[in-house]
C-alpha cells in the first residue's frame, strides 16, 4: 500500500477508475492542462486525453448541466467545482434535474453523476471558499452526500460513488487535503455509502461528527481520556442518508451525545441527528444532547476563522457539560 495524502488518494482513484471504465470522464474548470485548482486531477489529461478530461469554460451551471446529460446517455461523469461556494451557480440543475430525474422518468433514466468540490474552512480562504453547505444538499431527496475524513476513506468512498447509480455530492475537506498521509489500499477498494466508521470506541459519551471535525474530536477525546472519561467517536462518512443504526447503537451504549460539525448550527445536520436520537433513543439518554458547530454567520475573514469553527476546547467543554449534567 502506498502512503498518500487525501488529494493524492483522490487523484489515484480517478486514474484507476478511468483505466478500468472508459465511461468515466472528468470535466470542470482547469481540470485538464492545469490539473485542477488543488491538483486533484493532475496528470489525467496526459494519460486519457482531452475527450475524457475536459477543460470547461468558467460556467458551473454548464458543467453540471452537461454532466447530467452525459450521465443520462450512459457515461459516468465526474464534475469538479473549484470551490463549494460556486456550486450554487449549478444548483438549479442539481435541484431540478439531477436529484429527481429517476422519479420524473418513472425509472427509465437515472443520473450516475459525481459532483466533487473542495469543502469547508481551515485554510484561511475567502467566504465563498470556506462554506460548509452540506445541508443544502442533504435536504434534496434523490441525492447522496459524502464527506471523507481520511485518505483511505476518500478512495473507498469515491470508488463507491463512481459505481453508484444515482447522483452523489462528494465534498472534500480542503483542510485535510495535505494535512497527513496514511497507507491507502491498492486496487479496487470500496467504502460502502451510508455506513459510518467508529473512529474510537468508548463507554461514557458518543461524539457524532464528519469531515474536517473528526481530528478535532479525536484530540478532544484524548484530552478527556486523562480525566477518566471514555469517549466514542463516530465518523458519519456519508452525511446523508446517514447511518442511523451506528448512531443509535452508540448512543444506547453511552447514554450521552455530542454532535460536532463546522457548518452553521441552526437547521443543520446536527439538528437532524438530534431529532433522530430523540425519537429512537429517548429512554437511553442520561443528559441533554449537545451541539458544537460553526456559528450562524457567514464565513469570517481569515484572522477570525479560528473563532468561528469548533476546536478541541469547545468539544471538551461540551463533553464536560454532558458528563456533569
Amino acid at each position: 500500500m502506498a502512503r498518500l495524502s487525501m488529494v493524492e488518494a483522490i487523484n489515484a482513484t480517478l486514474r484507476e477508475q478511468m483505466e478500468k471504465d472508459d465511461r468515466v470522464v472528468v470535466l470542470g474548470e482547469d481540470v485538464g492542462v492545469d490539473g485542477g485548482v488543488f491538483r486533484a486531477t493532475v496528470g489525467l489529461i496526459e494519460k486519457f486525453g482531452p475527450e475524457r478530461v475536459i477543460d470547461t469554460p468558467l460556467a458551473e451551471s454548464t458543467i453540471v448541466g452537461a454532466a447530467i446529460g452525459m450521465a443520462i446517455y450512459g457515461l459516468r461523469p465526474v464534475a469538479e467545482i473549484q470551490f463549494e461556494g460556486f456550486m450554487f451557480k449549478a444548483y438549479d440543475h442539481i435541484y431540478s434535474h439531477a436529484s429527481r430525474y429517476r422519479k420524473r422518468s418513472q425509472g427509465r433514466y437515472n443520473v450516475p453523476l459525481v459532483i466533487r468540490a473542495p469543502y469547508g474552512a481551515g485554510v484561511r480562504a475567502l467566504e465563498h471558499h470556506s462554506d460548509a453547505p452540506e445541508v443544502l444538499f442533504t435536504h434534496l431527496p434523490g441525492l447522496t452526500v459524502v464527506i471523507p475524513s481520511t485518505p483511505s476513506d476518500a478512495k473507498g468512498l469515491l470508488t463507491s460513488a463512481l459505481e453508484f447509480p444515482d447522483p452523489v455530492i462528494y465534498l472534500e475537506p480542503k483542510r485535510l487535503y495535505r494535512l497527513f498521509k496514511e497507507e491507502v489500499p491498492d486496487g479496487d477498494y470500496r467504502v460502502p455509502l451510508g455506513k459510518a466508521r467508529t473512529v474510537r470506541e468508548g463507554k461514557d459519551v458518543t461524539i457524532i461528527t464528519y469531515g474536517g471535525m473528526v481530528q478535532v474530536c479525536e484530540k478532544a477525546a484524548k484530552h478527556v481520556e486523562d480525566e477518566g472519561v471514555d469517549v466514542e467517536v463516530v465518523d458519519l462518512r456519508t452525511v446523508w442518508p446517514f447511518d442511523v443504526e451506528a448512531i443509535t447503537t452508540s448512543v444506547n451504549k453511552t447514554g450521552r451525545l455530542v454532535i460536532v460539525h463546522e457548518a452553521p448550527r441552526s437547521f443543520g445536520v446536527g439538528a437532524e441527528i438530534a431529532a433522530t436520537v430523540g425519537e429512537k433513543c429517548l429512554l437511553s439518554l442520561l443528559a441533554p444532547i449537545k451541539r458544537v458547530t460553526g456559528y450562524d454567520v457567514l464565513p469570517p475573514l481569515a484572522k477570525l476563522e479560528e473563532y468561528n469553527y469548533p476546536d478541541s476546547d469547545r468539544v471538551v467543554k461540551a463533553i464536560h457539560d454532558t458528563m456533569q449534567f
